[in-house]
């Protein structure tokens, strides 16, 4: 039996006026200094104890439970994104370029406020909490990665994160079991050739001209080396050379993202690009230049963590509120938990007509009718693990 909880409107009122507060004053990956410096100082208040050790901006709250036989994570990301807000609401970014387009102010609002009903709801919370407010998700370096190299995942048994999500509907929660979410990855190739006129073409080795070939082979990865039934993309974000009709350019400049949804397929095309430039390039008389930039490794859902919460869903809100999901190639630094513990990534609905446009759209807002159920879910999760 789960234990019974109370989410009152008092506390929803409270968690929404932080996430409005954190909505109108958004910080970039990396520094969210003020964010953390309000979220410590709430937790201060609740008499939350901070652990200290961890780099600065994230901030990581403990709570003994009284038991205290295991511990379970909660996170949450506290960054916004380098945009201009679109829109009238009453409390829009303050900070211009700035703008919590992803939902994060809702994320850090959240959490908090699963913290304010635990510190005081003591007794009931045998399980010891650590709250994990991360810093940088949006950009690299990973917050993520970061902490879990500092230890933060060290004493921990479990770890449950969730998303408020616009594409799936307000009062539905849910996730894909296993394979979640792509692993991104960027890369870089330069093609050195010899540059010439463009009416004496046997005089160069075209960069241009290699570069399609080098655009075309990358697609044989996905369709010939890949394993059918495993998902992967390579795309090409950026083609630069030349800048004259009648020139053929020394030197082609691409970029792209390669996404996958095991470690198997993001290696395999990992090496399968590299490859690719070096031979392709030097068969034309050329030089390419490989430069991978690793991102975020793929996100898996653990099994038996999917079955609890699957369970902990359907016991709190009924069986018709939880939906099954189909993977994503989007991607998510909280992968970087998952690689290391036991635990899962789950959805809560909100699209609605108040949240009507995708994630990262300058109109993008939050539903916040979705807050309590997510604020009900985490403590939830929590307390009966």
């Amino acid at each position: 039996m789960l234990q019974t909880i109370n989410v009152d409107s008092a506390l929803k009122d409270w968690a929404i006026e932080q996430r409005r507060h954190f909505h109108q004053y958004p910080e970039l990956s990396g520094q969210e200094f003020n964010t953390g410096s309000y979220v410590r100082k709430a937790l201060e208040e609740f008499g939350i104890s901070i652990v200290e050790g961890f780099s600065e901006p994230n901030v990581i709250g403990y709570l003994q439970g009284t038991e205290g036989k295991k511990t379970i994570a909660l996170r949450a990301d506290m960054d916004a994104l380098p945009m201009v807000e679109e829109g009238e609401k009453p409390f829009m970014s303050t900070v211009p370029g700035v703008f919590h387009g992803c939902g994060h102010d809702g994320h850090t609002a959240i959490l908090l406020a699963v913290a304010k009903w635990m510190s005081s709801n003591r007794h009931k919370v045998k399980n010891n909490i650590k709250f994990i407010f991360q810093s940088s998700e949006e950009a690299s370096p990973s917050g993520a990665q970061q902490l879990v190299k500092e230890g933060v995942l060290e004493d921990v048994d479990a770890i449950y994160g969730i998303h408020l999500m616009q594409n799936l509907p307000l009062g539905k929660i849910g996730f894909a079991t296993g394979p979640a979410m792509a692993s991104s990855d960027d890369f870089n190739i330069t093609i050195e050739g010899i540059g010439g006129h463009g009416g004496q073409p046997q005089a160069t080795v075209d960069p241009i001209y290699i570069s399609t070939h080098l655009i075309q082979a990358f697609q044989s990865i996905v369709s010939r080396s890949l394993h059918p039934l495993q998902a992967g993309v390579i795309s090409f974000g950026g083609v630069q050379a030349g800048n004259s009709y009648n020139v053929i350019p020394s030197e082609a400049k691409l970029q792209g993202t390669i996404r996958a949804m095991t470690f198997e397929a993001a290696e395999l095309m990992k090496e399968r690009t590299a490859q690719l430039t070096e031979s392709i390039c030097a068969s034309f008389g050329a030089k390419g230049h490989y430069e991978y930039i690793e991102g975020t490794p793929p996100l898996f859902n653990h099994p038996e963590a999917c079955e609890y919460a699957k369970e902990v869903i359907e016991n709190t809100f009924g069986a018709d509120v939880f939906e099954p999901m189909d993977p994503s190639l989007g991607a998510e630094d909280y992968s970087y938990y998952l690689k290391e513990i036991t635990g899962a990534f789950i959805n809560v609905g909100m699209q609605s007509e108040k949240s009507q446009y995708p994630h990262h759209h300058p109109k993008f807002d939050i539903d916040e009718d979705a807050m309590p159920a997510a604020i009900e879910l985490m403590i939830q999760l929590a307390l009966n693990a």
